[in-house]
């Protein structure tokens, strides 16, 4: 039995641009200022020797926290309602964590919203650094091969805009545990089924509480069951404890489960 089968319910449902002078209320404006200048040809901008840049990742804790909450708010979104911003070619089960975590770093101004369509009003905060169109990657978020950050990686193309699952797994993400308990609202859960499917790696994203369930419930996950011949696939959403029960227990978030690889933390999170 796929998984696609077992869940069947459709979707029908600025920086500040000055400083103060000691001593002074005024501020001195610096027309200048380009926002975070772009790391310098130095592995010790990598300071915890991870592959993402110290410049890419988000190290305050309002930053982590309103990021955690746009990501999960945007991903559990899409089961409502798929927004048009999200590529219809791209609608997998990597690529919803894509789209979330890209959406989660733009600037969510007037424009932004109309162009998501109604229901992300009570997002979370922008993060005050790091935005999509000042962060040091642009649009190529995601890594894509071994080693510590050097400058030279972008233009080897050791950044993308794409990543598949097992791409997300190896190279944007660290492993936290299998066991649940350790989990936070955005970890990633990642399966691996080599032998079952032609993609054998898939990827949930752990919305926790969800701020949309009409019921007091925990451990919401959300994801997208990819495309098959003839089936575009779907977004679903389902508590941990009911995948505990899929009658295929490769599906299963459990420690028991050899397929199931644990949950990860994205890299950009510290």
């Amino acid at each position: 039995m796929s998984l696609i089968s077992y869940f069947s319910t459709d979707r029908t449902r600025s920086n500040t641009l000055g400083k103060r002078r000691p001593g002074s209320t005024s501020l001195t404006f610096r027309p200048d200022y380009r926002g975070p200048r772009p790391p310098a040809n130095s592995v010790s901008l990598d300071s915890d020797q991870d592959g993402i840049p110290d410049a890419a990742e988000l190290n305050s804790f309002n930053d982590r926290e309103n990021f955690k909450r746009a990501f999960t708010g945007i991903a559990d979104m899409q089961f409502y309602r798929i927004s048009d911003q999200w590529n219809a070619e791209q609608r997998d089960c990597a690529g919803l964590v894509r789209f979330a975590w890209r959406e989660a770093l733009r600037r969510h101004d007037r424009a932004w919203f109309q162009k998501m369509g109604a229901g992300y009003e009570d997002l979370a905060a922008d993060v005050s650094t790091n935005y999509l169109d000042r962060g040091s990657l642009g649009e190529k978020l995601f890594r894509t091969d071994f080693g510590a950050y050097k400058t030279t990686d972008l233009a080897e193309a050791k950044f993308s805009e794409f990543a598949d699952a097992r791409t997300l797994k190896n190279f944007n993400s660290r492993f936290i545990s299998r066991d649940r308990q350790f989990a936070q609202p955005g970890d990633l859960l990642f399966y691996h089924q080599p032998w079952v499917q032609n993609f054998p790696y898939h990827v949930m994203i752990f919305v926790g509480e969800s701020s949309i369930a009409t019921a007091e419930k925990h451990g919401w996950v959300v994801y997208h069951t990819g495309a098959s011949a003839g089936d575009e696939g779907t977004v679903k959403k389902v508590e941990l404890s009911v995948l505990d029960q899929h009658p295929n227990k490769r599906w299963r978030p459990v420690e028991g489960n050899p397929n199931f690889l644990g949950f990860y933390r994205l890299k950009i999170l510290g």
